[in-house]
């Protein structure tokens, strides 16, 4: 039996045991309402998802051409016709997720106004966003349920049996708009309590993923900006075990977590770490520090610090801001470190923040990690910070250069104009580009693509070109050629806006609660009818 009959058999049971007071009361109207909002709560959501990553972890593990994606969504709305387009054009949302952007919150979601990425955004920003994406993703699956509701009810009044018998089985194996959230709670926002407490009230609004960078808190800077400091082990690992224990807390037992370091671009530390013995990890952490070996008293000046390191007595250099210097050329040495270090102590999936997307360089570290970890496997930023066009033309002319062609045709600098569009050169690179996400899923142990902040560019560059023609010549064909006209074309659902935003499912709950005294919006006067 489906879980709709089964919905509406429950419902008639109650209706006949509370007799009289509940005659109005139509089983098969409120088993609709409740199979149209499955997830009562986000740990439901939490612990639906959290499975279905893992099943698509293990997928990976066994096939790295089942590799996942996600496109960052700063708005609920945003995340929701994503999802749509997504079952529109695909048929399932099958290794899809949503990715939740610290960076995006930061610029967009502030009460403070645009902030840059240096976690100076209010903390409940981040659970809050969580809460609204799938608040809206539920809304999907509403509305969806509700026009194949609608429909089954043609269907019945018509006869057609075989038409209400095709309804009953897409509702019966409807699949819910509701995927993996991986969210970011960039470096924990405090200590490791503070992380803690955010990690519950994140899962607590749904998400089964977060992502946790090594960088210090209060010195937090975007991956793909210079200043990054990050910490010992022993304190990121610490903000590792404070989300575990918030996922074991409240029953999200398969949660996952993302170990994510900074360190290949990061240059600087806050703190020297606390070493018990030689080769533990804060004296490796420790070894990592530029500075000059030092023989005696005489060559310590005041206030100046030393550390014993590789068996001898180091004088780290420490900057005016009181930071300490790595050496450098450290970058991957360290990053790899943090990465073996993080999955032995309970993170379940990587990400390596880069400064280029160079599918050679991110294999060749997670090579050295798959010596001590063989599973180890990243989620990767594809980062729209990377001028991926001027990247992947370079690494074709170095390619070439290296094979013997002939590229003298091409300025290496200057590789990002157009006049290079159409050349050999430029093809192949938007090959490569096409295929990065393959050939890094199979050669560089990426389980999971995300784009971080594509949602904020698409809207920049859409809203541009509207503002560019309506305000124009184009005046109101502005719009209607370059938006309208597209959305009836292209089956935008959005088009009929009124439906989207709930107006429909509206009209049939003011049924289910009236009968026929209910003042519904759909009739013959509303101007969605031009739609179709």
């Amino acid at each position: 039996m489906s879980d709709y009959k089964k919905a509406i058999d429950a419902v008639a049971s109650l209706k006949a045991a509370n007799g009289a007071p509940w005659e109005a009361i139509n089983p098969e109207y409120a088993a609709r309402m409740k199979v149209q909002n499955r997830f009562k709560t986000g740990l439901d959501i939490a612990r639906y998802t959290a499975k279905i990553m893992r099943q698509d972890m293990a997928e990976y593990d066994a096939d790295s051409s089942q590799y996942t994606q996600s496109l960052g969504c700063w708005h609920g709305f945003i995340g929701q016709q994503k999802l749509i387009a997504i079952k529109k054009h695909f048929g399932t949302t099958n290794k899809r997720y949503l990715y939740l952007s610290g960076w995006m919150i930061a610029a967009l979601r502030s009460e403070f106004g645009p902030l840059p990425d240096q976690s100076m955004h209010e903390k409940t920003s981040v659970p809050a966003l969580i809460e609204e994406l799938y608040t809206f993703l539920r809304q999907a699956d509403a509305r969806e349920m509700g026009g194949l509701f609608r429909a089954l009810d043609d269907a019945r009044e018509a006869g057609d049996a075989a038409k209400e018998a095709e309804l009953q089985d897409k509702i019966d194996n409807f699949q819910t708009h509701v995927v993996p959230i991986i969210a970011d709670i960039d470096a924990g926002f405090g200590n490791e309590e503070a992380t803690y407490l955010l990690a519950k009230k994140m899962i607590e609004a749904g998400a089964c993923a977060i992502q946790i960078e090594n960088q210090v808190s209060d010195e937090k800077q975007c991956g793909h900006q210079d200043g990054k400091v990050t910490v010992p082990h022993a304190d990121f690992l610490a903000k590792i075990r404070a989300v575990r224990y918030a996922f074991l807390e409240l029953g999200v037992d398969d949660g996952v977590i993302v170990a994510r370091t900074d360190s290949l671009g990061a240059g600087l530390t806050k703190q020297i770490a606390v070493t018990n013995e030689p080769g533990d990890l804060g004296d490796l952490y420790n070894a990592f520090l530029d500075g000059d070996y030092v023989n005696s008293a005489d060559d310590i000046a005041n206030g100046d610090v030393v550390v014993k390191a590789n068996g001898k007595l180091l004088k780290p250099k420490r900057l005016a801001s009181g930071l300490f210097q790595f050496k450098k050329g450290s970058g991957e040495d360290r990053c790899v470190l943090d990465c073996i270090t993080s999955l032995q102590n309970g993170a379940d999936l990587l990400w390596i923040e880069t400064e280029k997307p160079h599918v050679g360089q991110i294999g060749g570290m997670v090579s050295r990690i798959r010596e001590v970890i063989p599973n180890a496997k990243l989620v990767y930023n594809n980062s729209p910070s990377f001028n991926w066009t001027l990247n992947f033309r370079q690494q074709v002319f170095d390619a070439w250069t290296e094979e013997g062609k002939d590229v003298s045709a091409y300025d290496r600098a200057n590789l990002m104009s157009v006049e290079y569009d159409e050349t050999d050169l430029a093809i192949e690179a938007d090959r490569r580009i096409q295929s990065f996400q393959r050939d890094a899923s199979r050669e560089a142990g990426i389980f999971h693509h995300l784009i971080t902040l594509p949602t904020y560019h698409t809207a920049a560059l859409s809203t541009d070109n509207l503002a560019k023609e309506y305000f124009g010549e184009a005046g109101m064909l502005g719009y209607v050629a370059g938006v309208q006209r597209k959305e009836i074309r292209q089956g935008i659902a959005c088009v009929k806006h009124q439906n989207m935003a709930g107006s429909d499912m509206g009209d049939d709950h003011k049924e289910y609660f009236s009968g026929d005294a209910a003042l519904k919006a759909s009739g013959k006067d509303n101007t969605m009818n031009q739609f179709g």
